[in-house]
């Protein structure tokens, strides 16, 4: 839908039909998704013997194979110095790293595992987006805020026009906008806000003069209003894409990570690593509910009202701007969370070993 949204606006006077339009966004929106998940499994799992994922992990082993000396060093001063306990629990690294590392070339076992792992948090998001979003709140929300942009978009060209020109300009509009309208009924149903659209459209097509001047100016709006809410709506859809690509960049990064985690230091890689991942999946989540719960607010306040006639900027905004940096700081206090309860445990089972 947001794509959709956005070649709407790219589109607008074109002869492109707005269902076309609207279908071949949605189109790309899963192509898309299904790159990501093509992405994915290419790296961590097809011919990881040359691939990328491949080299990394190589390096993840060069890595281990230079810090084992350092683990090696501590190990004997631990056992020259008669304390036991440590070495012997410290054994299980050198274990751990072999283990995840080893690569069939067709993926290792920590490729398989953050494949799990990203598996799990996308299950979690979902159910999330399922959840609270059951009638598609947030796609309405987003479609009620850019709706009479579009439709000012296709009568803001009549205003230069005079007399029948005028009118004819305003009827063919007219039917442009309802074919996007008709296309919200079928999504969304017979919602207030729908009908409060198509009841301003009716007066300016028919031309029967009750609506007012100011209303009718803020219906029309400006093409710098429209360019500001189409940068907006592409800002909060790259955000989204750049947390998948982040979420990638620290699944690639795994290897080193583990092959790290052979210095004898208290902060071991992976719990970092783990950090990383658990937060960039935080942060999609936490974005994905602040924008789902906002457009609630929305849909059940003034899209509910047929009288309302709300300037819903602060929404577009709130999702381009605001949401993503909230989500972000949500995230870094998730995250920190995290790698205290990673570490302290770790922590605890050294100690009990």
């Amino acid at each position: 839908m947001q794509l959709a949204i956005q070649l709407i606006f790219a589109q607008v006077g074109a002869q492109v039909g707005i269902d076309e339009v609207l279908d071949n966004g949605a189109a790309t929106s899963r192509s898309i998704a299904d790159g990501w998940n093509y992405q994915w499994k290419d790296l961590l799992l097809n011919n990881t013997s040359n691939n990328l994922y491949g080299a990394l992990t190589t390096l993840g082993i060069f890595f281990a194979v230079g810090t084992l000396l350092f683990f090696m060093i501590q190990f004997l001063k631990d056992l020259i110095s008669y304390e036991y306990s440590r070495p012997i629990s410290a054994l299980i690294w050198p274990f751990v790293v072999v283990i995840l590392l080893s690569n069939s070339g067709k993926g290792s076992m920590l490729s398989n595992l953050t494949l799990g792992l990203r598996d799990f948090l996308n299950s979690v998001n979902q159910q999330v987006l399922v959840t609270a979003d059951a009638n598609k709140m947030y796609q309405q929300a987003l479609s009620m805020s850019i709706a009479e942009e579009v439709t000012g978009s296709f009568l803001r060209p009549c205003q230069s026009l005079t007399g029948v020109q005028q009118n004819q300009c305003f009827v063919s509009g007219a039917d442009k906008i309802n074919i996007l309208l008709q296309k919200y009924r079928n999504t969304y149903g017979k919602e207030p806000w729908i009908n409060r659209l198509q009841t301003k459209i009716d007066y300016i097509k028919y031309d029967k003069g009750f609506i007012s001047e100011t209303s009718f100016n803020s219906l029309l709006g400006s093409t710098v209003q429209t360019s500001i809410k189409n940068f907006l709506v592409s800002l909060q859809y790259a955000f989204q894409n750049l947390i998948e690509a982040s979420m990638l960049l620290i699944a690639l990064l795994g290897p080193i990570a583990i092959g790290g985690s052979l210095l004898p230091v208290a902060g071991k890689p992976i719990f970092a690593w783990l950090t990383g991942f658990f937060s960039i999946g935080i942060a999609k989540i936490s974005f994905n509910i602040i924008a789902v719960l906002t457009a609630a607010v929305i849909v059940n306040g003034p899209g509910k009202n047929p009288t309302a006639d709300p300037d819903l900027m602060w929404f577009i905004i709130f999702l381009g701007i605001l949401a993503p940096i909230l989500s972000l700081l949500v995230a870094a206090a998730g995250g920190f969370a995290v790698f205290s309860g990673i570490s302290n445990t770790a922590s605890l089972v050294r100690e009990r070993i």
